[in-house]
């Protein structure tokens, strides 16, 4: 299993990136689907998830209104459209795939992780 991120990079404060992560998971259809991510010196946290069978999405408190997760079966892949980037979002974004699950939050609910794209937010 394989998962691949891209899109991170350098954006100014107020801009917007939008991450994507591909996975060779199957069906990818049965995969919970999150993105993590881990500043210097951080521990990883949690960003946001989209369920398998209903498509339900969760996000942590600070990201609501600014990031938007969603998923495309047909490509196998994952987004994550982030707006109104702060200084604070710097940090390296991982995507996360786990089978069956509804609500995943926790690093130990997923089983596969990508290797990580660096989004640097300037002020």
């Amino acid at each position: 299993v394989q998962l691949q991120a891209s899109g991170g990079g350098l954006v100014q404060a107020g801009g917007s990136l939008r991450l994507s992560c591909t996975a060779s998971v199957h069906p990818f259809s049965n995969w919970a689907l999150g993105w993590f991510r881990q500043a210097p010196g951080k521990e990883r946290e949690f960003v946001a998830s989209i369920g398998y069978t209903n498509w339900t999405t969760y996000y942590r408190d600070s990201v609501k209104g600014r990031f938007t997760i969603s998923r495309n079966n047909a490509e196998n892949s994952v987004y994550l459209q982030m707006s109104n980037l702060k200084p604070k979002d710097t940090a390296v974004y991982y995507c996360a795939a786990t089978p069956g699950f509804n609500y995943a939050t926790q690093p130990n609910d997923y089983n596969y992780w990508g290797q990580g794209t660096l989004v640097t937010v300037s002020s």
